[in-house]
């Protein structure tokens, strides 16, 4: 079911995960393979790269609600008992800020390889 599930999300990316995808390919390049909408036990990643334990998560206006930010929180703190970093980035920042957004993201992924 997750399968399924991840699969419908790949092809009805919004706007921002669409971008932020764009920017993540060329991350294989340097030997950084990112996947998206990726099951990870019981959660679907918007995008991971297993090789970094970096899960990059990309938020809508729903996610400052307290009921999403409880589980954005139980969700982030599972991935992190799986030994996973987590990057969270609003809609609108990736729109609007892409260059900066991968900035913070090669940021991590350099701190991954000198660690």
């Amino acid at each position: 079911m997750a399968n399924d599930r991840a699969r419908a999300l790949r092809k009805n990316m919004t706007d921002a995960e669409q971008a932020l995808w764009r920017v993540l390919r060329t991350y294989k390049d340097n030997g950084f393979h990112f996947r998206r909408q990726a099951p990870m036990g019981p959660y679907i990643a918007d995008f991971v790269c297993h090789s970094a334990k970096l899960v990059i998560e990309v938020d809508g206006g729903q996610h400052g609600l307290a009921s999403h930010q409880a589980a954005d929180d139980r969700r982030t703190g599972w991935l992190e008992e799986q030994g996973y970093r987590v990057l969270r980035f609003w809609n609108n920042d990736v729109l609007s800020n892409t260059d900066g957004v991968a900035a913070l993201i090669e940021a991590a992924l350099v701190a991954d390889e000198e660690s």
